[in-house]
């Protein structure tokens, strides 16, 4: 069994709970820890109750726990809140000068009360109040007994920015918090005063990328051009990432007036021949609708990120569930091909996100990339070298070159019946060509028809794109365990981590019950055929999803017929967390 560990921090929002939290991760992945970390935080600017919570171990780490090893609350009601999770043995680092905590709040659980004084200590060194949260950091670094060097190296990289002396304040205010719990000997009861088993493969090998983050490197990777969004939870962050590497990437970035001129914007920057990409939620995917089924009649390739978030309408704007995928897949009016991929860790976010600039251009069509909050925010150690090694290929698709020597211009069959229903393109200024793009059916050199033939013709065309995909393209699902059990736990997306969490180091046992895990990330258009060929191989299955409808469940009813009754559904909000898939097993 694997020996892992829970830092979390909470208080009010504007308190740098998430950078503090993030500066753990990178520490503990520093000292020779994978790392998962994942965030919860409501729709406000301040208050409210903000947390973020490190899962690490010597071995890789998929997702985040239930129980909690060390606990900083901010304010007295963030340590109440969670006095359910903390495990045997854990502590509790506070400021007693702030607000006082006593055992028994604690509902009789064997929970060590280590007060420091985070306030006194930024006072007495005459530093900022907002570095309270440093000497924190300093103590939950010391009560876990990781190396204060790998902290150091952390808040250098953190506040270079900053200037020598922010960093060598924000040293020395970690440090005191670090020798203070050492000096009291405050003691962890979870470790059972034995060192931590590290990985010396891990340290400065891996980098601890949010799910936003990777996307963006992939989208660079891949020669992303042009990207477009409007703010909008989860994707903001992605925006952000863009618009940092825009000017060393040589790429536009654009914040948009609205998601209607986001897509706009986006379509047009394809058109005219670069790689373009947008980000959005549903409520701004909603907004786009129009301009996506467009984006499918022109045959023009777009990559699409859509982050998902608890609806209906503005729902739980800062939460996570993946209730959007039935909208995805049925976006735009009429009929017409598109991609849905959804990763379901970064590794996957980096790779799929390359493929869908690929898949984007190759089937000129629009190729969602369906993410959502669980996924983007949180944070996951990855080799670094893995990543660099990765051979990425770019793909243009069908190209169609001019023709410099023509005496005259020539109308080109940009919307030419193939074989395969893929038609070669142009961009505009190619020499020697000319056609009309517009939002009408059309003739094959891109001129307006209400024509019957015409019409069926030009669909039949475009619907061929989806044999070709599933023929070339189609991924279908990987199977993680034994080939043989006695239940397939069936997931999309990110609902791969907490059941590779709660499977992984349990030799994918149960109680005596064998499992495996079937992750599909390619969620459509489905190969009917390898996907029932796939689902029949399974003694039991049952099906994991962050919604209250399966909708992953109603897709593979309705493509192969296979109707999948045994569910565990979740849409509070929250992700699912291992023990819950765990008890869901025990309970078939």
């Amino acid at each position: 069994m694997r020996k892992s560990y829970t830092f979390k921090i909470g208080g009010p929002a504007g308190f740098g709970i998430m950078t503090t939290g993030a500066m753990f991760s990178r520490t503990a992945t520093r000292s020779g820890f994978h790392i998962f970390d994942y965030v919860e935080y409501p729709s406000l600017i301040r208050g409210g109750h903000n947390v973020m919570e490190t899962h690490f171990a010597k071995e890789k780490v998929f997702s985040q726990e239930r129980g909690v090893d060390l606990l900083i609350p901010l304010n007295r009601e963030s340590a109440l809140l969670h006095i359910d999770e903390m495990k045997d043995g854990s502590a509790v680092v506070y400021d007693a000068d702030q607000f006082e905590l006593k055992p028994e709040d604690f509902a009789g659980k064997h929970v060590l009360l280590c007060p420091v004084p985070f306030k006194k200590i930024t006072e007495e060194l005459g530093v900022l109040k907002l570095m309270e949260n440093n000497v924190a950091l300093g103590a939950a670094v010391g009560m876990f007994g990781l190396p204060k060097e790998a902290l150091f190296s952390v808040i250098e990289d953190t506040f270079n920015s900053k200037g020598e002396k922010i960093v060598n304040e924000n040293k020395q205010v970690a440090e005191r918090g670090y020798t203070y719990v050492q000096e009291k000997q405050y003691k962890l009861g979870t470790l059972q005063d034995a060192p931590l088993p590290v990985s010396e493969s891990v340290s400065k090998n891996y980098a601890v990328p949010s799910g936003n983050e990777i996307i963006g490197m992939g989208a660079l990777a891949a020669g992303c051009q042009f990207y477009t969004a409007y703010p909008m939870t989860p994707s903001s962050s992605l925006l952000h990432y863009m618009a940092s590497h825009a000017k060393k990437a040589g790429m536009v970035v654009r914040h948009a007036e609205d998601e209607i001129g986001v897509i706009n914007e986006a379509i047009g920057a394809s058109f005219a021949g670069v790689r373009a990409m947008l980000g959005t939620s549903g409520g701004g995917f909603a907004l786009m609708n129009e301009a996506v089924s467009f984006a499918g009649v022109s045959e023009t390739g777009l990559v699409i990120y859509m982050g998902q978030r608890p609806g209906p309408a503005t729902g739980l704007p800062t939460w996570t569930e993946q209730g959007d995928l039935q909208f995805v897949i049925h976006a735009g009016h009429g009929e017409f091909p598109k991609i849905v991929l959804a990763p379901g860790d970064v590794e996957e976010a980096y790779l799929l996100t390359i493929k869908a600039f690929n898949l984007a251009d190759t089937y000129q069509t629009p190729v969602i990339i369906l993410s959502d909050t669980y996924l983007a925010e949180s944070h996951e150690s990855i080799e670094v070298e893995k990543l660099r090694n990765i051979e990425i290929k770019r793909d243009r698709g069908k190209i169609a070159p001019g023709d410099e020597h023509g005496e005259e211009i020539k109308p080109f069959q940009r919307y030419e019946i193939t074989e395969d229903g893929i038609s070669p393109r142009i961009f505009p200024g190619t020499k020697g060509y000319y056609y009309q793009a517009n939002s009408y059916e059309h003739i094959p050199d891109g001129h307006t028809t209400e024509d019957a033939e015409e019409r069926i013709k030009q669909v039949d065309k475009r619907n061929r794109k989806w044999s070709t995909y599933l023929a070339r393209d189609f991924k279908g699902p990987k199977r993680y365990g034994p080939e043989e059990a006695d239940v397939t736990l069936v997931c999309w997306g990110s609902m791969k981590a907490p059941a590779l969490d709660a499977l992984t180091y349990r030799d994918f046992s149960v109680e005596g019950k064998s499992v495996n895990v079937l992750h599909f990330t390619h969620v459509w258009p489905l190969d009917q055929d390898k996907v029932a060929e796939e689902l029949k191989k399974s003694k039991r299955l049952a099906i994991i999803e962050n919604n209250s409808w399966s909708q992953f469940g109603q897709l593979l009813r309705q493509e192969t017929g296979i109707h999948i009754t045994e569910r565990l559904l979740k849409y509070s909000g929250r992700p699912i967390y291992p023990e819950e898939v765990t008890s869901f097993i025990q309970s078939l």
